[in-house]
């Protein structure tokens, strides 16, 4: 909170104040040596939330430059409001995924509400209209009243702010472990569509041209934000409530409208949206991109409270407001569209040459310091790395192998298993089609927007299962980029690029920093053989509290091309008759699965191992498959085994399914977690053509119209058969009913 009297620069140091605001004695020297003299309270304020890794990535950034980043389709990688990939005809498709964890955990509804209306100007301020919402969310077991509480809150704030602002909420993800008990996480994405020609950079480029401040009056909400999102949860987290912005997003949606037709005009020289550390950010960055500087007079900017000081407006991350840069002469034309949608638009400042921001407020030069040191010289770190002792526990230990007597009843509880259960209590809360251009909705592999005016759609899906990036975060790194690339190709798409979100503990730990090495090198390694690069993101670290860190969750924000919207496939079978295949043989993969969780209450051992260029092999032969019209349906198998995805294959159809397994280890076959695997149905008449696409593939039954699900072992003996309603039941109900239960 802003002091009454602000502290001398003298009494700052002295006092060490600035720790107070995250920052250490080292860095506080170098900001004294940045300047050549110490900074004032209004100066520290920007350093502050400027270094802290929310916004530098300071703790991270050695490590993000591994990412593949650049490729033929690319158009804008990270460095951006949000990355670009071309898609054809002119047309490119645009994406982001954010995280905004702390502010979730301490006000679920706001929180949650103002990371989407935070991710959508991302989008538009390039220039795109945004089209699709997406999240993956994290919470402890639903079990506890507290977790409830944000689970039920997270939703509507989602909710309330997606479906007023009229943009579709059309996927997602939501997984339940005890690790995300007091620090849930909640990841927006959204994806935008755009013209090349319309395409637009936050960057402050033309001296004297003038620097407008356009939508939300400006209030205390949300100061250092950026430095809250960069700390531990504790007990005084509660006390940093403020923190938490509130956001309109009937304002958003006329900032919108807005900011869309100002980018087609040519008055227009950059614009970038007031995000974490708001006006500080916004000014800094889209100078130090420019390479030049910029002035501004704080009296000018709108304030919804009285006696604001500087450094409450610059650290403010009051929603719903952008920064604009036109040239000189016709701010007055920029002014008056903004006008028309009833939106603030004032002019605030100017570009300068000099490479600096000064602030100006009350007559007084209340800032001076270079831009380039906020935005680009942050000090960065490449914390000390250890192997945590766990994982050389988990890696000596004989291969878990479950015990199962009953498969009707595993079959059941596993089906039941949050994590795996219908989200649908989740998504009947979106509105998802808006617009009418969702093809897929929520439910599927990926979801499927239509591209107006085009035989093409987008497929699109977040994805990450972080219990086997805890067992193993190199393996499980791989792993998640591949499984998000296979739900895009059983959809029909072929996966164009990624955007990530990191979501760690507490870096300055060696075996928190070790998890994020290594799993960045995975993830690299996948998006290379995968040739998915990454073209922008987010790093959320400090995600623990004192019970420990979260599951390091590299949560996988991915988006594909449908050439034709004949190749638009879903998981469900189609029709009766047709033949079930499946691609990829089960093995002895138990570690980190929801069996093992289910049975032993946690999970341990070694995490699957995936075979890249397998699995870049299979999903060449299956898109090519779907492309040559030979496929009715395609599923990607994950958590719970062949059983559960056998299962989701019927659900929602009035079809059943008839199966023989290949080996007599029923355990392995019906539950396993092995990667690269799918379940396939196929019309008799493509039979021939399919088996010549995709030879590895194996027939082993086919889809019914009886009311039951029987399934066989090798030499023919009935396994397990069991009424697809009563399975359905099982699988619809499981979140509701915990979530009405009492303990």
């Amino acid at each position: 909170m802003q002091l009454l009297h602000e502290p001398s620069p003298q009494k700052i140091k002295s006092d060490r104040i600035y720790s107070e605001m995250g920052l250490t004695d080292d860095e506080f020297q170098l900001v004294e040596n940045i300047l050549g003299r110490l900074p004032n309270y209004t100066e520290l304020g920007l350093f502050s939330v400027m270094w802290s890794e929310h916004c530098s990535y300071k703790n991270s950034k050695v490590l993000l430059k591994k990412f593949p980043t650049s490729g033929e389709n690319v158009l804008q990688g990270p460095g951006e409001g949000a990355g670009i990939i071309d898609i054809g005809d002119d047309q490119a498709v645009v994406f982001k995924i954010e995280s905004h964890n702390h502010p979730s955990a301490i006000e679920p509804y706001q929180g949650a509400a103002t990371g989407v209306g935070g991710i959508i100007r991302d989008v538009f301020s390039m220039g795109a209209r945004p089209v699709a919402l997406l999240n993956s969310l994290r919470f402890g077991e639903l079990t506890k009243p507290r977790v409830k509480y944000l689970f039920e809150e997270v939703v509507a704030g989602i909710a309330g702010y997606g479906n007023c602002i009229g943009i579709p909420t059309v996927g997602g993800e939501v997984q339940f472990d005890p690790c995300y008990e007091g620090n849930p996480l909640v990841n927006a994405m959204c994806v935008g569509l755009i013209d090349h020609k319309d395409i637009q950079k936050g960057q402050a480029k033309g001296v004297g041209n003038p620097v407008i401040y356009v939508g939300a009056s400006t209030g205390r909400d949300g100061i250092h934000g950026a430095t809250f999102a960069s700390e531990e949860i504790s007990e005084e987290s509660e006390s940093k409530r403020p923190a938490v912005q509130v956001g309109d997003p009937f304002m958003e949606k006329l900032l919108l409208e807005a900011c869309l037709e100002a980018t087609k005009s040519d008055a227009l020289v950059g614009i970038q949206d007031m995000g974490a550390a708001g006006l500080t950010s916004s000014s800094a960055e889209m100078a130090s991109k420019a390479g030049s500087g910029i002035e501004m007079n704080l009296d000018f900017v709108p304030q919804r409270e009285q006696n604001m000081s500087a450094y409450e407006m610059m650290l403010s991350e009051s929603q719903e407001r952008m920064l604009l840069v036109v040239e000189a002469g016709r701010e007055d034309e920029m002014i008056e569209l903004f006008q028309r949608y009833e939106l603030k638009a004032v002019v605030v400042g100017k570009v300068t040459d000099d490479q600096r921001l000064r602030l100006l407020h009350n007559g007084d030069v209340v800032a001076d310091v270079p831009v380039d040191a906020l935005a680009e010289e942050a000090p960065v770190y490449h914390k000390p790395s250890s192997i945590p002792k766990y994982y050389e526990q988990f890696q000596q230990q004989t291969p878990y192998k479950p015990a199962v007597t009953d498969v009707k009843n595993t079959w059941h509880d596993l089906l039941r298993q949050p994590t795996i259960a219908s989200k649908e209590w989740v998504y009947d809360q979106y509105d998802y089609m808006v617009r009418t251009n969702t093809v897929v909705q929520p439910g599927s592999d990926a979801s499927v927007l239509r591209i107006r005016g085009t035989e093409k759609a987008l497929a699109m899906t977040t994805d990450c299962n972080s219990r086997y990036i805890y067992l193993d975060p190199y393996e499980g790194g791989k792993l998640a980029i591949a499984e998000a690339a296979r739900n895009l190709i059983c959809s029909g798409a072929q996966p164009l690029g990624v955007t990530d979100c990191l979501n760690y503990g507490s870096p300055d730990k060696p075996e928190i920093f070790w998890q994020l090495e290594k799993s960045t090198d995975g993830l690299s390694e996948a998006c290379e053989v995968l040739r998915t690069p990454v073209i922008g993101g987010n790093v959320s670290l400090y995600n623990e509290t004192a019970k420990g860190a979260v599951y390091p969750t590299p949560v996988i924000g991915m988006v594909g091309l449908i050439e034709n919207t004949d190749h638009i496939t879903r998981q469900q079978f189609q029709n009766e008759g047709d033949l079930v295949y499946v691609l990829g043989a089960a093995d002895d993969d138990f570690g980190g699965s929801e069996l093992q969780k289910l049975q032993q209450g946690d999970i341990s051992g070694k995490a699957p191992k995936i075979d890249l260029e397998l699995e870049k092999q299979r999903q060449e032969q299956v898109l090519q498959a779907i492309q040559a019209g030979t496929v009715q349906s395609a599923h990607d198998l994950a958590e719970g085994g062949f059983l559960v995805g056998l299962a989701e294959c019927t659900f929602g159809t009035d079809l059943s399914a008839s199966v023989q397994l290949n080996s007599d280890d029923i355990v392995k076959e019906c539950f396993a977690e092995t990667p690269s695997r799918y379940i396939l149905s196929v019309s008799k008449e493509n039979k021939d053509q399919f088996e010549q696409l995709v030879p590895e593939a194996r027939c082993i039954g086919e889809v019914t119209k009886k009311d039951v699900m029987s399934v066989y072992n090798s030499k023919g003996q009935l396994i397990v058969e069991e009424k697809v309603r009563q399975l359905e039941d099982t699988w619809r109900g499981a979140i509701s009913c915990l979530l009405k239960s009492k303990a």
